[in-house]
């Protein structure tokens, strides 16, 4: 079993910045890739970016593509979420996923691990 714990998110201006990081713990070996999920009020979780832990190679929403950067430590078993020039629709509950296989990086149901989530909140 993997044990994620996201940490960094807050409240941000728009057009400021911010870096998420997800720890993993646990059966770490067991991890093929990893993911950022965020939920707004009233929304469906969405896919926002995911990286395959091995090779390293990424995966971006169309809303997020130049302007959030997902990478890893494989050290630290730790996976990053860098953001830049948020905006007031990228507030949401940022969720990091863990899972096996290699195929299915922009669907939850391929993940089987779950942080608790972090809020980011952009606002003047």
């Amino acid at each position: 079993q993997v044990q994620l714990a996201e940490s960094g998110g807050g409240l941000v201006q728009p057009g400021g910045s911010v870096r998420l990081s997800c720890a993993a713990s646990g059966f770490t070996f067991s991890i093929n890739k990893m993911a950022w999920f965020r939920q707004a009020p009233g929304k469906e979780r969405e896919f926002v970016a995911g990286i395959m832990w091995g090779l390293g190679s990424t995966s971006y929403a169309d809303s997020v593509k130049g302007r959030f950067t997902v990478s890893r430590d494989n050290a630290k078993n730790t996976m990053y979420l860098q953001m830049i020039s948020l905006q007031p629709e990228d507030t949401a509950l940022y969720y990091c996923a863990a899972g096996p296989g290699w195929g299915g990086i922009g669907r939850a149901e391929s993940y089987g691990s779950w942080g608790q989530g972090t809020q980011v909140t952009v606002s003047s």
